[in-house]
């Protein structure tokens, strides 16, 4: 048997089609339970139907936001679906102390740091630039710029260990996790962050989700071996795991970050999944992939599978899905209302909060566009 074939074996046997590329696996698409040599979680049922609740809330509320964008009522957005799985999992894996940097797609990890849905709508509508406490929710503001979160995290992580927050207590210790996209691998930024954060043995996670696109460019025209594999070359270990698998995805990531705040260094987490949908609002994937591809990886549908866990194990009946998807219904409902009432901004609140303590230059700026802005009253 070739590593390939034990690999799928451990998944819960062969299936038809090219062979899935060598990973942590869990759950299987048709929702089995696996065993990993060295991966495993203990959840409750209760648990275990808190992440089905968890993914079916998430996908809900992307479904609205990408709606409203269609709409007219947000000005762009970068829809999350299929993806669930690597967000949920990952973002129940984090430790109430650790620190999240995103990009702009984490929506799932978002909600999993109990942060109000509703405030990366208002960024995408135009009316905040985010809003929460990155502090308070130990989750950074979103990140457009490609790659620059991994350099941003790569210092907090730095400055945890000079602030001697690294050790063997998990409730104290302190370990970063760093989002990125497949697309992300080719900046500087994000190699330059894996340099840091290996020769200064930084306690982060660099977590890769690897959808199989960077916008248009498919993954073979961005790397020629396995993006996991790149993180031996930095000199810390990489692993890639089923991003679709909820249950592996957080065994792998709570792995990572103890070994992390324990003083073990970086590890590369190369989540594989698959972007269903646009890229963004503004991008059409008809243009650059075929419908059988997107049908095939429906099949391993992150929610999918979790269900049939769940029917299989005797853990949910009907009357729990219909609640849980009732309840994702009244929260996208109430999402799409607020949305709607959010006043438009004074425009000279941009000048708000750019010094803690004010700025000579930043009162003149605020009186000159106070000036231009008024002539314009009265005027049609």
């Amino acid at each position: 048997m070739t590593k390939v074939e034990r690999a799928a074996s451990r998944r819960g046997g062969k299936r038809s089609g090219p062979p899935e590329p060598e990973f942590v696996q869990l759950l299987t698409p048709e929702g089995e339970r696996v065993s990993h040599p060295d991966y495993s979680v203990d959840f409750t049922d209760d648990e275990l139907r808190g992440l089905y609740r968890d993914l079916v809330t998430v996908r809900k509320l992307d479904a609205e936001a990408t709606a409203l964008q269609r709409q007219g009522e947000l000005g762009i957005w970068a829809s999350l679906l299929g993806q669930e799985a690597a967000q949920v999992g990952s973002g129940r894996a984090l430790r109430k102390q650790d620190m999240a940097f995103p990009t702009y797609r984490e929506h799932g990890v978002l909600y999993c740091r109990n942060i109000d849905p509703i405030m990366p709508l208002g960024l995408f509508r135009g009316v905040d630039q985010g809003g929460w406490d990155p502090v308070a929710h130990r989750f950074n503001m979103y990140t457009i710029v490609i790659g620059a979160q991994t350099l941003h995290a790569t210092g907090y992580a730095m400055g945890i260990v000079k602030d001697g927050k690294v050790g063997d207590d998990d409730e104290t210790s302190e370990a970063v996790i760093a989002y990125f996209g497949d697309g992300a691998t080719s900046q500087g930024d994000v190699n330059e962050a894996f340099i840091f954060g290996s020769v200064y043995n930084a306690p982060i996670v660099f977590f890769c989700q690897n959808n199989q696109y960077a916008i248009s460019e498919p993954l073979e025209r961005q790397t020629r071996i396995p993006l996991y594999q790149r993180a031996a070359g930095f000199g810390f270990p990489g692993i890639r795991v089923d991003g679709n698998d909820v249950l592996a995805t957080y065994a792998v990531t709570r792995a990572a970050l103890d070994n992390a705040r324990h003083g073990q260094g970086p590890t590369l987490v190369e989540a594989y999944t698959y972007r269903m949908g646009a890229h963004t609002t503004s991008d059409d994937p008809t243009r650059y992939r075929v419908a059988s591809e997107v049908e095939a990886w429906q099949a391993k549908d992150p929610i999918v599978r979790m269900r049939k866990l769940l029917e299989k194990q005797g853990i949910a009946d009907e009357a729990f899905f219909a609640a849980v998807d009732e309840q994702a219904k009244v929260e996208a409902v109430a999402l799409r209302e607020r949305v709607l009432s959010m006043p438009d901004p004074d425009p000279a609140t941009m000048f708000d909060h750019v010094y803690p303590t004010g700025s000579p230059l930043i009162d003149k700026q605020r009186a000159e566009f106070a000036t231009y802005h008024a002539s314009f009253e009265g005027s049609h």
